[in-house]
């Protein structure tokens, strides 16, 4: 239940519709636009009369949330979600760049990737220092030592580092190298895992699961939020269908659902939502000119070679090419993306 108080209204009026909820057993979240409060009234109770709110002084408007997710969904808070990222807008009208490799392999693929994608205009550096592999016998990433060599590389050439975080116990030691906690797939509904992340105020980066609903997907976001940090981020990676022919089937029609349904902003990973190099490319054309915020691009400065994902990770020049081409899209939309440095 969403209660919309008048603009101006005194405190001691909010904080008498925050008691009332309180009393009638409801949890109560308060934002605050610009001179009016809403309060997002959490809890289980389907024949509550709204009126006995409604009535109340200063209250403009009270409505339901019908959708099972409250504070990710548009009708708790209407416009979109923007926040910094040390000096970096998510959300806003930059379409931001995640790029690196798979995996972090070594001190040197780092500081290539991460010297060739700062001068081609992407924010952030990407890398798996512990990797979620289908096979128990595939390369499990470097731990640490990686997470060092990216922080490293990321901070000579400017760039924000987001790495993943498989379990809770990692948190505290991730969280020293990382701007951004990135949730896998395969984790998107470990709840536990969510609602820990949920209780700092680090951004979360939430990748749909392979099998999941959008509906599912915004359930996962809710464990973050309703924990008390809202800084989560979405992003489409792909979705398991019956198509072989790519590793994903990249549900693109996920990002105008997801901007009608949430104010929260949404990415997409072309790389794992084809699997195949000729076709990241296109797809991230498509990504950028059906609405998103940004994507995640897979980028290896040797991809025969790589440990993991080679066949999925672009070449340095194809890079190049990518943000070549999308920041055409961008701009056709006025949107932005960050212009090479040699262009700056």
């Amino acid at each position: 239940m969403v209660v919309v108080m008048e603009p101006g209204a005194p405190e001691s009026r909010i904080e008498a519709v925050i008691q009332r909820l309180n009393d009638e057993g409801f949890g109560v979240h308060r934002t605050t636009g610009v001179g009016q409060s809403v309060l997002c009234a959490v809890g289980v109770k389907r024949e509550f009369d709204i009126r006995l709110i409604k009535v109340l002084d200063s209250v403009a408007d009270v409505y339901r949330v019908t959708e099972p997710y409250k504070f990710a969904s548009r009708s708790w808070k209407h416009e979109n979600t923007t926040f910094d990222i040390d000096g970096v807008t998510v959300g806003g009208s930059e379409v931001l760049v995640m790029a690196g490799p798979c995996s972090v392999e070594s001190e040197e693929q780092m500081e290539a990737t991460a010297a060739f994608v700062a001068t081609q205009g992407a924010t952030f550096l990407r890398g798996g220092a512990f990797k979620p592999r289908s096979s128990p016998y595939s390369f499990q990433g470097l731990g640490e030592e990686g997470l060092r060599y990216m922080r490293a590389a990321a901070d000579r050439h400017g760039l924000r580092v987001i790495t993943e975080v498989m379990e809770i116990g990692q948190i505290d030691l991730i969280d020293s190298y990382t701007h951004v906690f990135q949730v896998g797939a395969r984790n998107m509904q470990n709840f536990n895992l969510l609602k820990e992340l949920g209780r700092g105020d680090k951004p979360v980066f939430l990748k749909r699961g392979p099998s999941a609903t959008i509906e599912e997907w915004l359930m996962a976001a809710e464990y973050v939020m309703s924990q008390g940090n809202p800084h989560v981020i979405l992003c489409e990676r792909g979705i398991r269908t019956f198509e072989t022919y790519t590793r994903n089937t990249l549900d693109l029609s996920a990002v105008p659902v997801v901007k009608k349904k949430s104010h929260l902003p949404i990415f997409v990973d072309p790389s794992h939502g084809t699997g195949i190099r000729g076709k990241v490319i296109p797809m991230a054309r498509a990504a950028v000119a059906a609405g998103a915020d940004g994507l995640m691009i897979e980028v290896h400065p040797d991809p025969p070679n790589a440990a993991s994902d080679g066949p999925q990770s672009l070449f340095l020049e194809q890079f190049a090419e990518l943000m070549h081409q999308v920041r055409l899209i961008a701009h056709a939309l006025d949107r932005t993306i960050r212009e090479p440095a040699a262009a700056s």
